[in-house]
């Protein structure tokens, strides 16, 4: 029996893998916007992504100003064009606040917004709703949601998200609940394209019918991520799966311990003589012995990554 199928192609309004990524600063903790273009030229071009997220969490949207997320966005949409969709992370606890970043963002050229759930004064799920709808009816641009209960202490629940799935303008969820029956639910009940937010999901979502990633190991191994949503949509399931194992080494590295994605993937691609530069208080840099972990994990996920690229198929009893 051949284990191909036909593609597998959901809705992806905003692409299939979208990097996450990080804000390059100069040596003096200014915005190198230079380095910013280089590195979402490298994503594109080179990784095969086909959009990027700018200042989400891995961005660290917390200590740039609006200021810098307006220069940064501007740098890489004049870099990359129409090559990757560009969405914007304006999420703040402020509705107003929020609403200006996505008006400044609109203007700026972002294709879409990144808007997290209000955090630090856990609104009702009401008072969620309606703060997600004000940014959204605020510009023309399609909205993905941004679902991370661990970092804001409130979950969008699947009614709301049933809800909000009615606004014109709500097309997406980037997925980081850890609540896979939630997620299955509001898939099975409504369009909204759903994108894995933890790298070690991105498999598993994508067998529910999610549409993509917003990946942050693809910082460092962009084409180790694209290779394993090629695989699945090409109807290699075995080959995705390889793929997706592949990967546990880098994220288990990146984001599985305690320190934030932004501080390791910045370590690596510094290791890497990427542009990256330092991270903004409170984080801290990684030191040296921590900088060596991630550096082994990523060669082992490449090294990884290549054999599953050449591993023959099982055969199929029967």
């Amino acid at each position: 029996m051949d284990t191909m199928t036909a593609p597998y192609a959901p809705a992806a309004p905003f692409g299939r893998l979208a990097a996450a990524m990080i804000t390059p600063f100069t040596a003096d903790d200014e915005l190198d916007t230079d380095g910013a273009q280089r590195l979402a030229t490298r994503l594109v071009d080179d990784g095969g992504c086909d959009a990027l997220v700018l200042s989400g969490t891995t961005g660290e949207s917390p200590t740039t100003s609006d200021a810098e997320k307006e220069t940064l966005l501007r740098a890489v949409a004049e870099a990359v064009g129409n090559r990757a969709r560009i969405i914007a992370g304006v999420g703040t606890s402020d509705t107003r606040h929020t609403v200006a970043l996505a008006r400044s963002a609109e203007r700026a050229g972002a294709h879409g917004l990144l808007v997290v759930t209000p955090y630090y004064s856990r609104p009702t799920q009401e008072a969620v709703s309606h703060h997600l709808r004000t940014v959204a009816d605020a510009t023309g641009l399609p909205v993905m949601l941004y679902d991370i209960p661990g970092r804001t202490g409130t979950a969008l629940t699947a009614r709301t998200l049933l809800r909000l799935a009615a606004h014109p303008r709500i097309v997406a969820v980037k997925d980081c609940a850890y609540d896979p029956l939630k997620s299955a639910k509001v898939l099975a009940a409504t369009d909204l394209a759903y994108y894995a937010g933890c790298d070690e999901q991105i498999l598993p979502l994508r067998a529910l019918g999610g549409s993509g990633c917003v990946s942050t190991a693809a910082n460092a191994a962009p084409r180790a991520v694209r290779a394993l949503l090629d695989a699945y949509d090409a109807g290699d399931t075995a080959g995705a799966a390889r793929r997706q194992l592949a990967l546990v080494p880098l994220i288990e590295a990146v984001t599985g311990g305690e320190h934030p994605g932004t501080v390791t993937v910045k370590a690596l691609l510094n290791h890497l003589g990427l542009p990256a530069g330092p991270v903004r208080g409170p984080l801290l840099a990684a030191d040296a012995e921590l900088t060596s972990r991630l550096a082994d994990a990523l060669q082992t996920t490449l090294d990884r990554t290549a054999d599953a690229a050449t591993a023959v198929p099982a055969a199929v009893p029967g």
